[in-house]
C-alpha cells in the first residue's frame, strides 16, 4: 500500500468515525492493568496503557513513551532536568491531554489524523504505551531513596518489565495476533522497545512482519571489562543494572541470558542477539550526532570534569566527545548484522537534537545524500524492499541553516504557555 492510497484509507475512516465510534474503533481504549500482575507506576499506581483500533487491518503500532530516568530521590519525583517523567502515575485522561500524549500526536506514529505529517502506521492499529517507572520499561526492583528528603522517603517501584510483559499478555488475549507489528519508541521508548523487543514480540506471534525502529535511546556496546576511557557508557549502565535489578533473578539481563549473541557483561550485545534471534525481522535505529539529551543523562552525573563544568558550551562540548566516541563504536556492530539499519542524522533546532520521530519528521534528512527527512528509512524498514539503509550525515554546517517547522514551533508555545 503506497502513502496515497494509506492517507485515502485514514481519510475514509474520518467520514465514517461516528460510526466506528460506536464500535469501539478509532478511539483510545485505556486498558488499567491488575495489580495481580505486578504492573503498577513508580509511585504504585496502577499502570494504564491506551489502545486505538481500527477493523481495517491487523498492522499494529505499538509505541514506547520516552522521557528521563531516575536512580535518586529529586529524580524519582521528577524534580530537575532529565527526571523521570510521569512521577504521580498515568491518568484515565493521559491521551486526551496536550501536554501528555495530545490524543497520539506526540508522535506521527500514534496519530490516526496528522494535520503535519503523514506516517505509514496511521491506518494501523495503534498501541501507546506510556512510561512512568523511570526505568526505561525494563526495571525488577523496589528501591527506597531518601538522599534529598530523609522525612519523606520516595518508595519507587521500577516495574517497567512487569509493564510490558502485562501489556503484551493482554494485547495477545484481547487483540490477537497481529499481522505486521511495529515496535517503536522514542528516547527512553527507543531503549525500552529494544530491550523488551523479545517480550513483546513473543508474546503477539505476528504472523507477518516484524520490525523495530528505535529513535535516540541507543544501547552502546559498554563491556563490563572494558574501563570507562573506552566504553564512555559503562557507568551509566553498572549503575542501572543495580538501581533497575536488571541484574536479580526476575530481571531482564537474566531473562535473556540465553539468547545467542548475548553478552550478560555488556548490555550494548542486545543488538546483535536480537538480529541473531530473528534473523527475519527487521531492526532500524536512529539517532542525532548532536543529541543534548540523551547524550547528558548518559555521561554527565558519571564524569567530575563534565558535572563541574561551569561553562554550558563547553559542558555540551565534553557531552558530544563521549557520543561520538560511543557512536564511533556502535556503527560497526550494526553494520555486521545484515537485517539492521541506521538513519545518523546532524543535527535539528527542537528538542535540543534529539528524537527524530517526535512531532513530526522535519529536518530529519541527510541532504548530502539526497535524503529529505527519515520516511524513506521508514519505508526501507517495513517494506524491505531493498538492503536496509545506514545512512549517516557528514555535513557538520547545513544543518544549522534549517529553521524549525510550523509543528515545532506550535509545539514549543503550546509547552511554555501550559508547561
Amino acid at each position: 500500500m503506497n502513502r496515497l492510497h494509506r492517507r485515502l484509507l485514514a481519510g475514509a475512516a474520518a467520514l465514517l468515525l461516528p460510526v466506528f465510534a460506536q464500535a469501539g474503533f478509532f478511539q483510545w481504549e485505556m486498558v488499567e492493568l491488575p495489580a495481580s500482575t505486578g504492573a503498577s507506576c513508580g509511585n504504585g499506581s496502577p499502570y494504564r496503557f491506551f489502545v486505538n483500533r481500527t477493523p481495517f487491518t491487523r498492522d499494529t503500532v505499538i509505541m514506547y513513551e520516552g522521557g528521563g530516568a531516575c536512580w535518586d530521590q529529586k529524580s524519582c519525583l521528577g524534580e530537575g532536568k532529565l527526571s523521570a517523567s510521569n512521577p504521580d502515575g498515568i491518568p484515565p485522561d493521559y491521551m486526551t491531554s496536550l501536554t501528555t500524549a495530545a490524543f497520539g500526536l506526540v508522535t506521527p506514529f500514534t496519530a490516526r489524523i496528522d494535520p503535519f505529517q503523514a506516517a505509514p502506521t496511521q491506518s494501523w492499529n495503534m498501541v501507546y504505551v506510556p512510561y512512568c517507572t523511570g526505568d526505561i520499561h525494563t526495571g525488577s526492583a523496589l528501591q527506597v531513596y531518601a538522599d534529598s528528603d530523609p522525612a519523606n522517603p520516595r518508595v519507587q517501584h521500577f516495574r517497567g518489565q512487569a509493564n510490558i510483559r502485562a501489556a503484551a499478555q493482554w494485547l495477545r488475549a484481547n487483540t490477537g495476533r497481529p499481522n505486521h507489528l511495529l515496535l517503536t519508541g522514542f528516547s527512553a521508548g527507543g531503549a525500552g522497545s529494544t530491550s523488551t523487543y523479545v517480550l513483546m514480540r513473543d508474546a503477539l506471534q505476528p504472523t507477518g512482519r516484524a520490525q523495530l525502529l528505535a529513535d535516540s535511546g541507543p544501547l552502546f556496546p559498554a563491556p563490563r571489562a572494558a574501563t570507562p576511557v573506552h566504553a564512555p557508557s559503562l557507568p551509566l549502565h553498572n549503575k542501572i543494572r543495580i538501581e533497575w535489578g536488571l541484574d536479580t533473578p526476575e530481571g531482564l539481563i537474566t531473562s535473556f541470558a540465553g539468547l545467542s549473541g548475548f553478552d550478560t557483561n555488556d548490555l550494548g550485545t542486545v543488538n546483535t542477539a536480537l538480529a541473531i534471534r530473528y534473523p527475519n525481522d527487521r531492526f532500524g535505529f536512529l539517532l542525532f550526532r548532536m543529541d543534548e539529551n540523551f547524550a547528558a543523562f548518559s555521561y554527565e552525573k558519571f564524569y567530575p570534569e563534565i558535572f563541574n563544568e561551569p561553562d554550558p558550551d563547553t559542558k555540551k562540548a565534553l557531552i558530544n566527545v563521549k557520543w561520538r566516541q560511543d557512536t564511533a563504536q556502535w556503527l560497526p556492530v550494526l553494520d555486521a548484522l545484515p537485517n539492521v539499519g541506521y538513519h545518523v542524522a546532524f543535527w535539528r533546532s527542537f528538542n535540543e537534537s534529539h528524537c527524530l520521530t517526535i512531532v513530526d519528521f522535519a529536518n530529519t534528512g541527510i541532504e548530502e545524500q539526497g535524503i529529505p527527512n527519515i520516511l524513506p528509512f521508514i519505508d526501507n524498514t517495513l517494506a524491505r524492499t531493498a538492503a536496509p539503509m545506514r545512512n549517516f550525515e557528514t555535513d557538520e554546517v547545513s544543518d544549522y541553516a534549517l529553521p524549525p517547522s510550523r509543528a515545532q514551533i506550535l509545539v514549543t508555545i503550546i509547552l511554555k504557555l501550559f508547561g
